[in-house]
């Protein structure tokens, strides 16, 4: 731990952004509501076989979350694309068809930039979500999603994060018409607000001394996991490894024994019972386990907001969990504005 830091978490940046995550939300849900009506229309006309995320950081965390989204709302395969495919090996692919989404807060790292182009140049329609709309990647697009997060001044990202997931919602929503999922979106800035005045401090006391944790989570709260492990990393000096609850079996459980500390996100649809059973398990091998969304005997429940829908809930326990984040990192004596060897803007080629 450096112990030279003095501030406190609720005078950090970090604090003050993810504090506005409900204003952001509710702001580009107003805004980007014609854009997109417009946008899910072409993608309805397009037919797209199709979807190929790209992103990094943060922002690859929320296209993980598209992933889980557009396949199960719009029934189509979803992959990641390795940016140094076109950006170092300049391979050419065959993307004709196919919808092509890059998602990046800057929208000028040079490797999303020109894989961009590269799947432009290959037939692919480009969508790009952006927090700066004047940006490389913006230019390149068909179309433009604005994020609407504002400035963004702490290395670590929040408000950006929530905005992407926000933003990812709201364009699946309009292409596929589906009203529940626009009703579940609609309420994201109310339920984000609740969602910051949930104590995760029980969380914080039990992560002050880890050296090592797993994150847990699956379907649409997985993307979430992976940005926890993360910010845990970013902003705690702390070693997290994120994993889907399917796949933490296969190999890492082997390390799991008494006091190991594991955080899983639960959200309430067709993936809590398999949770439920993963819980069971840590808890039998003496695991320190904290659960956000479900019950727990003999470990820790954090709280969540009761009542949303599955789609946002995830949404809602990194709002909590982004607050909790930065009490943790000052606690350890980290300035969560400034991590080490890392800065806001990283452009990689």
């Amino acid at each position: 731990m450096n112990a030279q830091v003095t501030i406190k978490a609720d005078k950090t940046r970090m604090y003050a952004e993810a504090h506005e995550a409900s204003d952001v939300v509710a702001r580009q849900l107003a805004a980007n509501e014609p854009l997109l009506k417009k946008v899910g229309q072409k993608l309805r006309l397009l037919n797209p076989r199709a979807v190929v995320t790209c992103a990094r950081g943060s922002s690859d965390h929320a296209a993980t979350f598209a992933k889980y989204v557009i396949e199960t709302k719009a029934g189509l395969l979803v992959s990641s694309a390795a940016p140094s495919i076109s950006s170092v090996y300049a391979a050419r692919q065959m993307m004709e068809g196919t919808l092509f989404i890059a998602i990046s807060q800057s929208g000028k790292s040079p490797d999303l930039v020109r894989a961009a182009q590269f799947a432009k140049d290959a037939g692919a329609t480009v969508v790009a979500l952006v927090n700066v709309e004047g940006s490389p990647l913006a230019a390149i697009a068909h179309h433009v999603v604005p994020l609407h997060a504002g400035a963004e001044t702490s290395v670590a990202a929040t408000k950006s994060y929530i905005a992407s997931l926000s933003a990812i919602l709201q364009l699946v929503a309009h292409w596929t018409e589906d009203r529940d999922l626009l009703d579940a979106v609609e309420s994201l800035p109310g339920n984000l607000a609740k969602a910051w005045t949930m104590d995760w401090s029980a969380a914080a006391s039990a992560l002050l001394d880890a050296r090592n944790f797993f994150v847990v989570g699956r379907g649409v709260g997985f993307g979430i996991a992976q940005e926890a492990a993360l910010k845990f990393k970013e902003t705690c000096g702390l070693h997290a490894e994120a994993f889907s609850a399917a796949e933490v079996k296969h190999g890492p459980m082997a390390i799991v024994n008494e006091g190991f500390p594991v955080l899983i996100f639960s959200q309430n649809d067709q993936t809590r019972a398999g949770i439920d059973d993963l819980v069971t398990d840590f808890a039998a091998r003496g695991a320190n386990v904290l659960v956000a969304g479900a019950g727990i005997e003999g470990g820790i429940s954090l709280p969540v907001v009761e009542g949303a829908s599955p789609f946002i809930e995830p949404i809602l326990m990194v709002q909590s969990f982004y607050r909790m984040a930065a009490g943790l990192s000052v606690a350890r004596g980290f300035n969560p504005d400034e991590p080490p060897h890392l800065k806001k803007v990283t452009e990689t080629v």
